[in-house]
């Protein structure tokens, strides 16, 4: 037997001591949240439930920055326009401010409307219906985290509470059309994502990448592109990253995102001229996106922050309402103490640090190979179909819109390879029972296989070779193959997908019998 066959004992240790490092860690916070909610409500009645409803939300956070946070970036790490380390800092920090800063004065306890807590009676049931749906949502989170799916933290805690809310007072409770509205985002979000960054990619690849100069090209067309994500995303942020701090009109938004635009593009175009002599091809454009992307993953990471910390602290807010402040949870709404942000804040940078990585790399580099052009049009496709969307109220959601522009940007270039691989073989036809034929396929092998320069030189050459001989079957059987490439990875597309479609009813599930358990326990 090989020894290669088994992995060396000491880096077996190392993962196992690292692995169990993080579970401390994960613990020390968790123990922080038992330490600070025992001693400031140790005095209340029902104290061990309401420091029960806080260890969940912590663990609620910390899934969602181990799964949530990975499309934010995801694909500026996997065409490594940053490394993993600084996507962490950044995404932590980011994150953090948003939830803190604009992580909101009111958030509906009840996660858009999915059930009526006026609905359930007496207000303990409340307090079990929502503990029930945080830990149903956060085990759904960890299990999916764990099997490498990227899945929607909204809907984790949507389904969640529809089955915590059924379990306490039957179908009857649910607001059946907000969940068809749910189950229509499975659909609209990706497709939507998916068609406008492959949309955004063959516009690229024509103007600039498939030009016979593309730095030239760059310089005329980039700043412009640049100006484009400075508009979105400083609409984005406008729309949805402060809107519990400063409520600011679609209107306004949009005013202000082009005045930041047309700032991109006065500012972009001279600094793309200077660096022009020294960039050259593909890799001197992808070059000039390391900055863009940078600053998106931290404008998603801020906005995903202030907005999904509601998924983890939204019912935990319901409980504290009900068990410290007197009040009856009934209310559809209730004010989040600073303290609960901050469990859900800090909850979402260490579950990132500890354990993000591993989807940041199914993000970035496992589903499809990302260089920083196809990573630009994604985090642009995100920000745009979520800003389009919710005008137009269409249901999305943001994982699901980024992960389908990752999938959109993935086949298009699976079908314009396809698309050459069709032209290449209509050519090989042409020359069968020619005498040369193998220094065509020879040829035709380099051009699949090359460049933009390289496909461009030998289209000139092959204008003047005529007729050649027959090709051997080897050489055949290796070209065929060149020209069938998956540039999507159907194993990934499968589990991502199923986690998707099963997201709601899992959690909805594993919420009722939690509440049940719970209210087994209480009655």
């Amino acid at each position: 037997m090989k020894v290669a066959d088994h992995p060396p004992a000491e880096q077996t240790t190392t993962t196992g001591a690292a692995q169990l490092g993080r579970l401390l860690l994960s613990a020390l916070f968790l123990a922080a949240v038992l330490v600070f909610t025992r001693t400031q409500f140790g005095h209340l009645d029902n104290s061990w439930l309401l420091t029960a409803a806080a260890l969940i939300g912590g663990y609620m956070a910390m899934n969602i920055g181990a799964n949530d946070v990975a499309n934010n970036v995801g694909p500026a790490v996997g065409s490594k326009a940053m490394a993993l380390g600084l996507a962490i800092v950044i995404a932590a920090v980011f994150e953090a401010a948003g939830a803190i800063i604009a992580g909101g004065e009111v958030v509906s306890t009840v996660k858009n409307g999915i059930i009526d807590p006026a609905d359930i009676e007496g207000s303990m049931v409340f307090v079990w219906v929502m503990i029930g749906a945080l830990l149903g949502a956060a085990v759904w989170l960890n299990v999916a985290t764990w099997l490498g799916a990227p899945v929607s933290t909204t809907h984790s805690i949507v389904g969640g509470v529809m089955g915590s809310g059924i379990a306490a007072a039957g179908f009857e409770i649910v607001n059946w059309s907000v969940m068809g509205s749910i189950a229509a985002s499975w659909v609209i979000s990706p497709v939507a994502g998916g068609l406008l960054a492959a949309g955004l990619l063959y516009v690229l690849e024509r103007g600039v990448l498939w030009q016979a100069d593309p730095i030239v090209a760059a310089q005329r067309y980039l700043p412009y592109l640049l100006g484009l994500m400075a508009w979105t995303f400083t609409t984005y942020i406008a729309l949805k990253g402060v809107k519990n701090v400063l409520e600011i009109s679609f209107p306004v938004a949009t005013v202000i995102g082009l005045v930041a635009g047309v700032i991109t593009v006065l500012m972009t175009r001279p600094s793309i001229r200077r660096r022009a002599p020294e960039l050259s091809g593909r890799t001197g454009v992808n070059a000039l996106f390391t900055i863009p992307l940078i600053f998106a993953a931290a404008l998603l990471s801020f906005a995903h922050g202030a907005n999904d910390v509601a998924n983890a602290v939204g019912p935990l807010a319901g409980v504290v309402e009900v068990l410290a402040e007197a009040g009856t949870g009934t209310d559809s709404s209730a004010s989040i103490p600073l303290w609960v942000l901050v469990i859900g804040a800090l909850g979402i940078s260490l579950g990132l640090a500890l354990f993000g990585p591993r989807l940041i790399r199914t993000v970035g580099s496992e589903i499809t190979e990302l260089d920083r052009s196809r990573a630009f049009c994604i985090a642009l496709a995100a920000a745009l179909t979520v800003i389009v969307a919710s005008q137009l109220g269409l249901p999305v959601s943001s994982t699901h819109v980024a992960l389908g522009g990752i999938f959109g940007v993935g086949f298009l270039r699976e079908y314009l390879d396809q698309r050459m691989a069709q032209a290449v073989e209509d050519v090989l036809h042409s020359h069968q029972g020619d005498e040369h034929i193998a220094e065509v396929e020879r040829v035709l092998y380099t051009f699949v296989n090359g460049d933009v320069e390289t496909k461009r030189e030998l289209l000139d050459q092959l204008k003047e070779m005529g007729h050649e001989a027959v090709i051997t079957a080897a050489q055949r059987r290796k070209l065929k193959k060149a020209l069938k490439r998956q540039l999507v990875t159907r194993s990934h597309l499968y589990r991502i997908v199923a986690a998707w479609l099963i997201t709601v009813p899992v959690s909805a599930l594993l919420s009722a019998v939690f509440y049940f358990a719970l209210r087994g326990m209480m009655v």
